[in-house]
């Protein structure tokens, strides 16, 4: 990928940077010229992503969930990394597809503090030093699940409509600065996310992806470069993206079935 111009030398943060979407987002970034900080629970994790990338990077290791971990860690940044110029909030996880009142409260209680919680405390942590510096964009790392609920998946779905709705409020609150928010909504991605959703059962995970095309982390980020590389006066508030092979919200064209 040639250097973007608008990217040389901006630094991002991707949060759940060491597999699926974040991983390719920092791929992505670094290739376009920017300066990556990439974050996941251990420094461990991140060692197979930090390898691939050839410009500069900084690991970050903090749990999204952990309100003290995560100010602690901002804080710590060496100076010539601290000004963030572009935060990608992408971690996040699914649990079960369990009936709401069947369901794990452990389960739904890893869904909120992950997918909602955790947005709230990186943001928070960061946002401040964008409004500061009179420069930033925001991309929350949504999903087709928040605009419609399926069968089992109540509390997730829950759980990103308030990903769509921190990000409209978001907007609303830095509207008057240049900073930019935006949400970028897959829906399915062949990722690790069905085999968190099923605890490991693989056998199960790969049932999803049966028969048809899903979207790659490659595609998501791709599209979330294409958001933070229009011109400053332009913020793409929501995009929604799908396979060919998915029509609103779990409708699905599964070839060579039997």
């Amino acid at each position: 990928m040639i250097v973007n111009t608008q990217l040389a030398n901006s630094i991002v943060l991707i949060t759940g940077a060491s597999s699926g979407i974040g991983a390719a987002c920092a791929r992505t970034f670094s290739a376009a010229g920017a300066k990556v900080i990439v974050n996941a629970r251990t420094r461990e994790r991140l060692k197979p992503v930090i390898e691939e990338l050839s410009g500069e990077v900084y690991a970050l290791s903090f749990d999204v969930c952990d309100r003290a971990a995560v100010e602690s860690a901002i804080a710590s940044l060496p100076e010539s990394w601290r000004a963030i110029d572009i935060l990608i909030n992408n971690a996040g996880l699914s649990r079960g597809l369990d009936k709401l009142y069947e369901g794990s409260i452990q389960d739904w209680e890893e869904m909120i503090d992950t997918n909602i919680k955790g947005l709230l405390y990186v943001s928070r942590a960061v946002v401040p030093g964008m409004v500061d510096r009179a420069k930033g964009h925001i991309i929350n790392i949504g999903s087709t699940a928040g605009h419609q609920t399926y069968p089992g998946g109540n509390v997730y779905c829950a759980t990103k409509a308030a990903v769509k709705s921190i990000t409209e409020g978001l907007k609303q609150d830095v509207l008057g600065t240049p900073i930019r928010v935006s949400a970028v909504d897959p829906g399915l991605v062949e990722t690790d996310f069905s085999n968190v959703r099923f605890h490991g059962d693989r056998d199960r995970a790969s049932q999803v992806y049966r028969g048809l095309t899903p979207l790659t982390p490659a595609d998501v980020a791709d599209v979330i470069l294409f958001c933070v590389t229009r011109p400053p006066h332009v913020n793409l508030m929501d995009i929604v993206m799908m396979p060919v092979d998915q029509a609103p919200l779990m409708l699905f064209n599964r070839q060579n079935e039997g």
